[in-house]
């Protein structure tokens, strides 16, 4: 079964992109994370496209549609940072909302940081900006315990799918997503590449740009929601220390994947940040 939306293919930095490329007006780009593809703005992109909005949404190297190449050093942030440069370029866009869930987040955040020209507005949604103050969070280290695991080649993929995806299946505390996951991460190669965004990026350094963490000078609206298993509030709040221009922050009440199970709020919450 495939879970891909319509959408083109598109050759960037010698990879071919699957890119959902909905609408007219002003362009909103959509970044997925771990182990999503543009699949998981399925709710967002109709609502953003009758709303006067041209949505893009692409699957990102190593997830969906797109290619998987399986070196480590092929995730590197910056190379993540020039492929949405790339996809960009191919679509004649110049300008751009962005809005990133997870790993699309913390790839927001570097592009915001060192494209401000490009990027109108930023909204993160669950994962708070990586720089700042280094602070030892003991809640946020007991979340990120699967982080470490995922280091682990061959290992943590052994352990991810033995006995029918079990740990998998409870990592993902049973989500109503999990098969279209694993029908995914099943493909050859393709829980390898998804888990190689955590492995090149481990540290980060890769955020850094010539040493320096560029502050946000877009407008920047951070969601966090309060059951989320895997990430603090903390961190989301801890971003305003790294943002020159306008801060706000909402507080939702559920999981960690906001734009499916709170898909409704989130749509309002863009609507109103963007026309504002």
């Amino acid at each position: 079964m495939s879970y891909a939306l319509e959408g083109k293919k598109i050759h960037v930095n010698g990879l071919q992109f699957h890119v959902v490329d909905e609408g007219e007006g002003p362009a909103v780009l959509l970044l997925h994370g771990f182990p999503d593809s543009s699949f998981l703005w399925r709710n967002q992109i109709q609502t953003l496209v009758n709303a006067g909005y041209r949505v893009i949404a692409p699957d990102l190297r190593g997830f969906g549609e797109s290619d998987k190449p399986q070196e480590i050093e092929a995730y590197n942030l910056k190379l993540l940072v020039s492929d949405v440069i790339g996809i960009l370029k191919e679509l004649n866009v110049d300008r751009i909302r962005l809005v990133g869930h997870d790993w699309g987040a913390l790839l927001g955040w570097a592009f915001t940081s060192l494209f401000p020209d490009v990027v109108e507005k930023y909204v993160p949604i669950s994962v708070g900006h990586p720089g700042g103050r280094f602070q030892i969070q003991i809640d946020q280290l007991e979340k990120s315990w699967y982080v470490f695991m995922f280091q682990a080649e061959h290992y943590a993929e052994e352990f991810l799918t033995r006995n029918n995806w079990e740990l998998f299946r409870e990592w993902c505390r049973n989500h109503s997503e999990q098969e279209k996951w694993i029908n995914e991460l099943a493909r050859p190669g393709a829980l390898r590449a998804a888990l190689n965004w955590y492995r090149a990026n481990s540290s980060m350094k890769a955020f850094l740009h010539k040493g320096v963490q560029p502050k946000i000078k877009s407008p920047t609206l951070g969601i966090w929601s309060s059951f989320d298993p895997f990430l603090t509030e903390a961190k989301m709040l801890q971003s305003s220390e790294m943002i020159d221009g306008p801060w706000r922050y909402e507080r939702l009440s559920g999981g960690h994947w906001v734009p499916l199970d709170q898909s409704e709020k989130l749509n309002e919450l863009l609507i109103e940040f963007f026309e504002n």
